[in-house]
């Protein structure tokens, strides 16, 4: 066994020695872990042993991926149920046919008000409330392990906060009270024992709650209240500060995501639109109008590899088999991944290069998506 292996976490005496019966595990695991992750569905079939390591104790498998350098764009979304304020989490993997893969709940279980980031593997759930009273907490889930830790508590308790990753640190602002001195505020991810440091803001531009934020050009954007607000870090202190675009601000709605410097958000018109900050315009996304439904009902976006992917609440069209007889009373997500690419003046042509619709079998029908990231894994 080499010393690489040694060190790394082992598989579960159960599937020891039949992954792949002619080879001992850990070179098992390393070929295993060469295929791309579109391809573990269909693995997973093979034999107990194999959905063992992909769908119940990846630990090893994930760990030798690491290694190898191989990772692919995941989707974690939160839902929450008609009968909870507080969401639970879900791992996808962006191809057909991979159902989707329950996640621990956050030790701290506050309500879909929180605020969501990533950096890498890492995603960051900060503040939402518990009881009606807004949370203080920073909530870290490591999707290689599948395991959640806490992190330095805010020096002001938010909640419907904007939070984004710049390189090295996660900012924060809203959320709480504008005259708070910790309306905005930073933690250096390099330091293990970083504590929140306050960002300067003037007073005029602070708003309480906001409603959507993406990281852009070394940028934080975000929609408020009364307007949209940036923030640019690199700026002199009297400059970081200023008021988005009217023309951003008009045609932002909350939820968005950044694909290849694009911003782009779902209108209540039913139409995926996409903001150029070099001819500060929004360009509705030509080619979708027979391939997606004309009103996506909670709708909400995400950067997947350099593609834009999109995730609705959907309806179960087809017929229940005997051992679904319960399906219409499930959650029925579907997705649709779209290649956007740029035209003459500025039009954007997107083009449906994967779908599908995903059944939630332990979620009611009735749920709703809170939050969708795309983080690696």
């Amino acid at each position: 066994m080499s010393a690489a292996s040694a060190s790394s976490p082992q598989p579960p005496e159960s599937i020891r020695g039949t992954l792949i019966p002619v080879l001992p595990d850990d070179l098992a695991i390393q070929c295993i872990a060469l295929l791309p992750r579109a391809a573990h569905p269909t693995l997973a079939l093979v034999s107990r042993a194999l959905h063992a390591l992909l769908c119940l104790h990846p630990e090893p498998l994930l760990a030798a991926r690491r290694r190898l350098c191989r990772s692919d764009p995941h989707i974690v979304i939160s839902v929450r149920p008609p009968y909870s304020a507080s969401p639970r989490f879900f791992l996808l993997l962006p191809h057909p046919g991979w159902p989707p893969l329950p996640l621990p709940s956050p030790p701290i279980p506050v309500s879909s008000s929180s605020a969501v980031a990533v950096n890498g593997h890492r995603l960051y759930l900060v503040g939402g409330s518990v009881a009606g009273v807004p949370a203080s907490s920073v909530q870290i889930l490591d999707s290689r392990t599948r395991s959640w830790s806490i992190g330095p508590r805010l020096s002001s308790p938010r909640e419907f906060a904007a939070a984004a990753v710049l390189p090295g640190v996660l900012f924060v602002a809203g959320g709480c009270v504008p005259s708070s001195s910790f309306w905005a505020e930073a933690l250096d991810l390099a330091s293990p024992r970083a504590k929140w440091s306050p960002v300067p803001s003037p007073d005029h531009l602070r708003e309480k709650w906001m409603h959507g934020c993406v990281s852009l050009s070394g940028k934080v954007l975000a929609v408020a209240d009364r307007g949209g607000l940036v923030y640019n870090p690199a700026a002199p202190r009297d400059e970081a500060w200023a008021p988005v675009s009217p023309v951003l601000d008009m045609g932002w709605k909350g939820r968005a995501a950044v694909v290849g410097g694009i911003l782009y958000s779902y209108d209540y018109m039913g139409q995926v639109k996409g903001y150029d900050t070099d001819t500060d315009s929004w360009n509705t996304v030509e080619g979708l109008e027979k391939e997606l439904p004309r009103f996506l009902c909670g709708a909400t976006l995400a950067n997947v590899g350099g593609l834009l992917y999109l995730i609705w609440e959907g309806k179960w069209k087809g017929k229940a088999s005997k051992g679904e007889g319960k399906v219409k009373d499930m959650l029925v997500i579907e997705w649709a991944t779209i290649e956007v690419t740029r035209a003459e003046e500025g039009r954007l042509i997107g083009k449906v290069i994967s779908r599908d619709t995903v059944v939630f079998t332990d979620m009611p029908r009735g749920s709703a998506i809170t939050h969708c990231i795309s983080l690696d894994l």
